[in-house]
């Protein structure tokens, strides 16, 4: 099998993503989808530093969500997302400080279902 080279690793990590959310609770995948797509779109002109960093970090996501999921997806695992340590909190910079605030209050809004129909229990 011949080796993967840059942009391929970076769309099989990309897909990989986003097929993980399809096991999520729809309004989880909604949100996962979006964030996956936009840090991508992102990071596309990264210089190659940040690009390890960003591909080890998505990885790391991938497989801990793998990991969380279960074997038969999130109603047979345990909780799923994982608390950020205070230590880790400090290495944030201010952007990053607010873009886990803006995912926080996505996360915990409720569902309008008027704008979000598909979200509704079924």
């Amino acid at each position: 099998m011949s080796q993967l080279n840059h942009v391929q690793k970076v769309r099989l990590l990309y897909k990989t993503c986003l097929k993980l959310h399809r096991g999520l609770p729809l309004h989880l995948k909604a949100i996962g989808d979006t964030y996956v797509k936009d840090e991508f779109r992102r990071h596309k002109k990264a210089d190659t530093a940040q690009t390890q960093i960003f591909m080890e970090a998505w990885a790391k996501y991938a497989i801990d969500l793998t990991k969380q999921m279960g074997i038969k997806g999130p109603h047979t695992s345990k909780k799923l997302g994982e608390d950020i340590k205070e230590p880790e909190l400090d290495k944030f910079n201010d952007e990053q400080l607010a873009q886990l605030y803006e995912l926080y209050q996505e996360a915990t809004k409720p569902i309008d279902l008027e704008k979000d129909p598909h979200l509704a229990d079924k």
